[in-house]
């Protein structure tokens, strides 16, 4: 593994003349040895942009989990079989301290000055698009760990796939369930941090809801970094709704879940995304978690059986719990997830050329532990069904699809 300090926001000149005088600290570890990155051409380099630190660092550690699993599994195998070789895989982490411009640059010195040949996105949706214009204007092909934003996908570009399937996924079953569950729901109030993805995720919620009858009278947006919700929630009890929905990551989600409950905020129904579907959601949230509705892409009771070097999704997950000691969440699956997409695709063609390798990946038809994967025409994700989750008695209950459901959806009390 290599690992590259965090850049700052320089402009190039500055930057290299910084570089030149030893202020970057890069450290080098290859797989089963140490040296120089370029000394070994035999391995294959992937780059992997993370947010270590600041707001996403949650989500950053998780994805960085799922990384470090494949890499030990891949390489444990001989690594991936290109032709008639087998190569090991270095993977190059750096941390963009969840600021997007310094993923941008980051990405951007990993495929020109760490030669890489591939890279895994940063995490969401919204460093994931901008990062992806690095990927296309060099020709590099991106796997996308954590985005399901249109928006991200509907640029034309021909380097980048996905693993999630898109937005609508997740607010067209939940509004279903809502809608069959509770009749007498009629008033929806939306919350939403002002980022790309939980943006995007709440405009689907907003149309699921509308097509099923349901009138939308509250709508906000709340600023990355928002420490108090108080006045938003305040306004939103004031709309008087039947159904919450609020969107965001797992420390906004905590904080609005405990101020919905400071302000007596209690609906029949109440959906977050993404914050109930990490443990760590549910443990802080205590008796608030309990009938909250989530979704995600990925849940540890799937079945799905792959060619991947994990073979179904029970391997994985006993493998995750005999490295980490927990269940794995659908971050830390996503990890592991972009790792056997582009291993397969990689063995698929033959070879680590780029146009190959995106050849092999639009072909689709993937069998992996984290589902089928097949794409669109844009790249994302179009070929499995993402669960939907309820927290019910403290534990997470899936409630649809019906073939994996462990439990009925059930509404709340006001």
């Amino acid at each position: 593994m290599k690992t590259i300090a965090p850049l700052p926001l320089l402009s190039l000149s500055r930057r290299t003349l910084l570089k030149a005088s030893g202020a970057f600290l890069i450290t080098a570890t290859l797989t089963g040895h140490q040296g120089a990155a370029s000394a070994a051409d035999d391995v294959i380099r992937i780059g992997a942009p993370l947010p270590v630190t600041g707001a996403l660092s949650p989500e950053g550690t998780k994805l960085r989990q799922g990384y470090d699993l494949w890499l030990e599994q891949v390489n444990a195998h001989g690594g991936i079989k290109v032709g008639n070789q087998r190569r090991k895989v270095e993977l190059v982490f750096g941390d963009y301290q969840s600021n997007t411009p310094r993923a941008v640059q980051l990405a951007e010195k990993m495929i020109v000055e760490d030669k890489v040949n591939f890279l895994f996105s940063p995490f969401g949706s919204g460093a994931t698009k901008a990062v992806s214009s690095v990927a296309e204007k060099y020709g590099t092909p991106m796997i996308a760990s954590s985005a399901s934003s249109n928006e991200v996908f509907n640029q034309g570009y021909k380097n980048l796939f996905g693993i999630y399937t898109d937005n609508s996924t997740l607010s067209e079953p939940i509004a279903t369930l809502v809608r069959a569950k509770g009749p007498q729901i009629r008033r929806v109030a939306i919350l939403a941090r002002n980022d790309l993805y939980p943006l995007s995720l709440a405009n689907e919620f907003e149309k699921s809801a509308r097509k099923r009858g349901f009138e939308v009278v509250y709508f906000e947006r709340y600023p990355i970094g928002t420490l108090d919700h108080a006045a938003a929630i305040s306004q939103l009890r004031n709309s008087k709704p039947d159904w919450v929905i609020v969107t965001g990551y797992i420390n906004d989600l905590i904080l609005v879940r405990k101020q919905l409950a400071d302000q007596k905020v209690t609906t029949p129904a109440l959906t977050m995304i993404n914050g109930p579907a990490y443990q760590e959601w549910a443990a802080a949230s205590g008796d608030l978690a309990e009938n909250v509705t989530t979704a995600s892409w990925f849940h540890s009771v799937l079945r799905y059986k792959s060619n991947d070097l994990f073979g179904s999704t029970e391997r994985f997950v006993k493998l995750f719990r005999d490295k980490y000691k927990a269940d794995p969440d659908f971050t830390q699956a996503s990890g592991a997830g972009v790792g056997v997409l582009l291993q397969l695709a990689i063995e698929r063609a033959g070879s680590i050329d780029h146009e190959k390798v995106r050849a092999a990946l639009r072909q689709g038809n993937f069998a992996t532990f984290f589902g089928p994967l097949s794409f669109d025409a844009t790249g994302i994700a179009n070929s499995y069904t993402p669960p939907v989750f309820q927290i019910q008695n403290r534990k997470v209950a899936v409630v649809y699809p019906s073939e994996v459901k462990t439990a009925d959806f059930q509404l709340g009390t006001r």
